[in-house]
């Protein structure tokens, strides 16, 4: 068969673009290996969304798993992939680092190579605005320097970029790069600081607020990173040549830590207890995209609200864990 291959489906991010594909009538092969990082009932409940619908077919697999992979392209023969599969978060990387080398590594190098023996399309895959580490020069900008990571998991990224840039310059595959920035919104990760407070206040415990509050992110809702994940895959990188290209996806708004906290409180109608902290290793002070290529080149920005994202996010973590 045909079709769209979605890693990461069982994923935030992945299982919404995986819906949005059968919508829209495509094909979808969606692999995950439903490792525990997290909660895996959550990752089986946004499984079970996809389950059933016309077009969809799921296969549990390592994607590091070398003679997995290439049976699963040779059977598949995708005509697209969209790899969101990864091994995230800054902080775990620091007790665990081989996790990232054998999901971010070996499991990128496996989806080229299968791309590469099997004439895909176009390969987009997940990076990270990670990669940009320390900069202190903002917006972030996709010409900027990002040979200075500060934490393993945006050196996996920069280095997925450097593979798929030689892999289309060595075998010709269209491959796109997109940087997320911090991306938030229901069903979300639970190991991250929007659903981590969500869950903290509701239940009345403390939340971590590290670098005492001196935090700036790109809050980037995920809607518009699917709509983005689903606009640059109908428009493979032109040309002949190296067909390589890396965007920015995130909200281009800068969001205060202090300021999203105080949101969520009153979307929630409670008031959070603050464990102020320092920097945690790995972490960064601020991020801000520029996404002028990706509006120049896909005619796309993000533009959901922090108000209205986190809205939905409350809605949703009530109606989900049955909290009134």
């Amino acid at each position: 068969m045909a079709g769209i291959l979605v890693t990461g489906a069982a994923g935030f991010i992945g299982h919404f673009v995986a819906k949005r594909l059968l919508a829209a009538g495509r094909q979808v092969v969606g692999i995950d290996n439903l490792v525990p990082y997290y909660d895996v009932a959550l990752k089986e409940a946004r499984l079970a969304r996809l389950t059933g619908i016309p077009g969809f077919r799921f296969e549990r697999m390592d994607l590091a798993d070398r003679a997995a992979a290439e049976r699963l392209f040779a059977e598949v023969r995708p005509d697209g992939v969209i790899h969101l599969a990864a091994q995230p978060g800054v902080r775990y990387s620091l007790e665990n680092p081989h996790a990232y080398v054998d999901a971010n590594i070996t499991g990128f190098l496996n989806v080229l190579e299968g791309c590469r023996h099997h004439a895909v399309q176009h390969l987009v895959y997940a990076s990270s605005s990670s990669v940009y580490g320390g900069n202190t020069k903002v917006p972030f900008s996709v010409g900027d320097n990002v040979d200075h990571p500060v934490s393993l998991y945006a050196a996996t990224k920069k280095a997925n970029e450097l593979m798929a840039h030689t892999y289309s310059h060595l075998f010709g595959i269209p491959a796109t790069g997109l940087r997320f920035f911090t991306v938030y919104g229901p069903w979300g990760r639970p190991d991250m600081a929007p659903m981590l407070f969500t869950k903290a206040i509701l239940e009345g415990r403390p939340i971590k607020v590290f670098n005492h509050g001196n935090m700036k992110r790109d809050f980037t809702y995920v809607d518009d990173i699917v709509e983005g994940v689903l606009r640059v895959y109908e428009r493979p990188p032109p040309g002949a040549g190296v067909r390589a290209r890396v965007y920015n996806i995130g909200n281009s708004t800068p969001v205060d830590l202090m300021h999203f906290i105080g949101t969520l409180e009153r979307l929630l109608g409670r008031e959070a207890e603050k464990q102020m902290l320092p920097m945690q290793a790995g972490d960064v002070p601020a991020t801000f995209a520029d996404v002028s290529d990706l509006e120049h080149d896909i005619d796309f920005r993000p533009r959901t609200s922090l108000e209205d994202g986190l809205r939905q996010l409350v809605e949703w973590y009530r109606e989900f864990y049955a909290i009134r």
